[in-house]
């Protein structure tokens, strides 16, 4: 199964914002789902490589899938 074809149960687009925002959104996101849901985020501003890994490491979820495609960044996190 590819990255683009994991199963979801919520799903995130910062397209357009630049940091702090996409972080900030995914901190909501995360607060408003149950744990073991995964959350999909898409994103266009590079700064979230460094922030989406660091987020998830700090506050103790999984960053089970992260990459580049055609449309910007991707990022599969599993809420702990």
């Amino acid at each position: 199964m590819t990255s683009m074809t994991k199963e979801f149960d919520h799903i995130l687009d910062t397209h357009g914002l630049f940091c702090p925002e996409p972080v900030m959104m995914l901190h909501k996101a995360i607060r408003d789902a149950r744990a073991g849901d995964l959350l999909k985020v898409l994103a266009s501003d590079p700064s979230t490589q460094r922030d989406i890994p660091k987020f998830c490491q700090f506050l103790g979820h999984e960053l089970v899938d992260q990459g580049k495609d055609e449309t910007g960044f991707y990022y599969f996190v599993r809420k702990a």
